[in-house]
């Protein structure tokens, strides 16, 4: 098992990328991995790739809170799906499994599982996710990460970078759109009437 930090910043936590391809970890074992490491955000990629992220700092974790905080006053007015945060783990059909920083699923596809499968990590994959950009975080490999939501089935995905002011909006089979400092950004249509003013967190 070999690993190799993707930090971007010397100063912050690194984020490490274990492969553990030859180790071929089970569901039970990687969700025991996560119950014995509750301290750190654990992802597997598809291509077997082990991601840990250690806790955000205090700048961060604001950020995440008023995301978070915002799309769950909307889908409560809404009612349409219901939305998770950045605790929520989903494995999603190509083997890997996620933890948006915040998300949302439309509410037929959230009735279809059992209560057994809401219980835990259901290979499903949210309708609309949001990551947020953290001082550790390798712009590169969120990137890749965003692109796996589209193969995966989401429908839409934000990724938000306060460092440069960038949001990154991604759609399946279409172009990435970036915008330059924007005061908000709009879930429109898919989610309609969801837009989050992203100068809030700058």
């Amino acid at each position: 098992m070999s690993h190799q930090p993707v930090t971007t910043e010397p100063s912050a936590p690194a984020v490490l990328a274990l492969k553990v391809q030859s180790v071929d970890l089970t569901d039970e074992q990687f969700e025991k991995l996560c119950q014995d490491n509750p301290d750190l955000r654990i992802e597997l990629t598809s291509k077997g790739e082990l991601i840990v992220m250690p806790p955000t700092g205090l700048k961060t974790g604001w950020r995440n809170s008023s995301l978070t905080q915002r799309l769950a006053e909307w889908t409560k007015r809404d009612a349409s799906g219901l939305s998770f945060d950045s605790s929520t783990l989903f494995a999603l059909p190509d083997g890997s499994k996620r933890c948006p920083d915040a998300s949302w699923i439309r509410r037929e596809k959230w009735e279809l599982l059992s209560e057994e499968e809401q219980e835990k990590s259901t290979p499903i994959a949210p309708d609309f996710v949001i990551e947020l950009r953290s001082p550790s975080d390798n712009l590169d490999l969120l990137k890749e990460k965003m692109l796996d939501y589209m193969r995966n089935g989401v429908e839409l995905a934000w990724l938000i970078d306060p460092a440069s002011k960038l949001v990154y909006i991604y759609r399946p089979n279409l172009p990435v759109e970036t915008l330059d400092n924007p005061e908000t950004v709009s879930a429109q249509p898919e989610l309609a009437g969801f837009s989050f003013n992203v100068q809030e967190i700058w």
